[in-house]
């Protein structure tokens, strides 16, 4: 019972790294107009995020097909 709780609450966290992701590009693109030099920092960790994003997915939903098998 206690993994369902888990699961579910990290079905819906994956979406806070896509947030993170589209607000640091959007930080990241803001900067480079303005010709701040920290720019590419912010476009590593929109990358990072996105990444982190379609992990979890791919975890969760490899999670999800194991307990159906089972």
């Amino acid at each position: 019972m206690k993994n369902n709780n888990i699961m579910g609450y990290l079905k819906y966290t994956q979406y806070v790294y896509i947030i993170i992701a589209l607000f640091f590009t959007y930080d990241a693109i803001m900067k480079l107009n303005e010709g701040d030099e920290s720019y590419p920092f912010y476009f590593v960790i929109a990358g990072m995020s996105a990444f982190m994003f379609f992990f979890r997915r791919r975890f969760i939903n490899k999670h999800n097909n194991r307990n159906k098998n089972q």
